[in-house]
């Protein structure tokens, strides 16, 4: 995998274009990363969004989002407030998709990006992600952990065989060919994530944005791609909070926003 600089030196060469004729600069993106409990991994992920180069004329604004944890996160994340770090505290536990929807109320980027706090996801992946939507191909960009031969920490089967067969019962009701719905990293243009209205506030988020993102499509209003990236899934000794329950709740929402949401 490149480095983001080698990637963007690549980009240039490859795609023969220069800083005066690729489309969409001077783009701001806003990084919204939901926290939940995650002391352990916050500090380096937070390093880790903060190093990423991105396209020479993105500027990047980061929203990080607590979700009322009960260990140390909090005070560790008072230290990165800056002009271009917002903190913002739920009174309350809502889940990832109230953080979500708190963060997307005060991004004020032209993309957006849904990056978690837990290190399973890197944010070296910034630059591949952003590519389609900087080339004025798409609307949208949703990771994958299962094309692009990236690498893959091997843990727990009957999550991955949860997550395709979730992305393939979605699939049949959307009609996208998606390879990943579960994936964190998605990407939107602004136009499009803030003009839907977004109700679930925890791990339902992932069927319920892909329902109206699909429907969207259907009449022509957004393109999405799909990228390839890495995953290290992390064991629930070392804090994976997402459980079989997440799974039947994920059901429930396919079901309820391909076919009962107008």
């Amino acid at each position: 995998m490149y480095t983001n600089k080698q990637y963007w030196e690549n980009y240039y060469k490859d795609t023969k274009v220069t800083k005066n004729n690729i489309p969409e600069l001077n783009q701001k993106l806003s990084i919204i990363i939901p926290v939940y409990n995650e002391e352990n991994f916050i500090d380096e992920i937070y390093s880790k969004v903060i190093g990423v180069n991105l396209h020479p004329d993105i500027t990047k604004e980061i929203i990080i989002i607590d979700d009322n944890s009960m260990d140390g996160t909090k005070k560790i994340i008072q230290g990165f407030r800056n002009d271009n770090t917002i903190i913002l505290e739920q009174e309350k536990n809502k889940g990832k998709g109230a953080c979500i929807r708190l963060g997307l109320e005060k991004a004020s980027g032209d993309i957006i990006l849904i990056q978690d706090a837990d290190l399973e996801y890197d944010p070296e992946e910034y630059p591949k992600l952003l590519t389609p939507i900087i080339d004025g191909k798409a609307d949208v960009v949703y990771g994958s952990r299962f094309k692009g031969g990236e690498a893959h920490r091997i843990l727990y089967y009957w999550h991955s065989f949860g997550n395709r067969m979730l992305t393939l019962f979605s699939n049949i009701l959307t009609n996208l060919n998606l390879s990943d719905m579960e994936c964190c990293y998605k990407v939107f243009r602004k136009e499009i994530i803030q003009n839907i209205n977004l109700v679930e506030n925890r791990f339902g988020f992932e069927p319920e944005i892909t329902a109206k993102i699909a429907k969207l499509s259907k009449k022509g209003k957004c393109r999405i791609f799909e990228v390839g990236v890495s995953y290290s899934g992390r064991t629930y000794e070392e804090g994976k909070k997402i459980d079989w329950t997440d799974g039947v709740s994920a059901l429930k929402c396919i079901l309820k926003y391909n076919l009962l949401d107008s």
